[in-house]
């Protein structure tokens, strides 16, 4: 069936009021702070920086790793600044930023490599990061990877 030119036109412009129908100009600005703050995030990791690391993260964090564990945001912080871990910089490719309110799915895949007490380790995963507007800053409260098999 065809629908009349001025039915076509008053659909879309009744869609277009839609929440999430649209794309708000506001949008590129978000997904730009968005990257932004998850590229910080990752240079704050490989530092070891522990204040900025926690600074990014809600205190209702929670990560599953590739491996089915789990650690809350003390775990977290603990695991990633032993002394025991070293991570050396990486880049993350196929990057996506889907929103949904206050609400951000960050997906990415990472070849990581580094050492665990003194052996080298490759971690190839994919991830997904969530992030939550706490107030007017974007937290993550959520993080859970996967596993690329070699």
């Amino acid at each position: 069936m065809i629908m009349p030119r001025t039915a076509s036109i008053s659909l879309l412009l009744l869609l277009a009021t839609l929440p999430g129908f649209a794309k708000d100009s506001s949008d590129a600005g978000l997904h730009a702070a968005l990257k932004a703050q998850a590229d910080a995030w990752d240079v704050a990791i490989v530092k070891k920086d522990k204040q900025a690391i926690a600074k990014n993260m809600s205190d209702t964090f929670f990560q599953i790793g590739s491996d089915g564990g789990t650690a809350d945001k003390a775990q977290f912080l603990q695991n990633l600044t032993s002394p025991d871990l070293v991570i050396e910089p990486y880049t993350v490719e196929d990057f996506k930023i889907r929103l949904y309110g206050n609400t951000a799915l960050i997906n990415g895949r990472t070849d990581m490599h580094g050492t665990y007490q003194g052996k080298p380790f490759r971690s190839h995963y994919r991830y997904t990061d969530t992030y939550v507007k706490e107030g007017n800053v974007w937290r993550v409260v959520n993080v859970q990877t996967t596993r690329i098999a070699e």
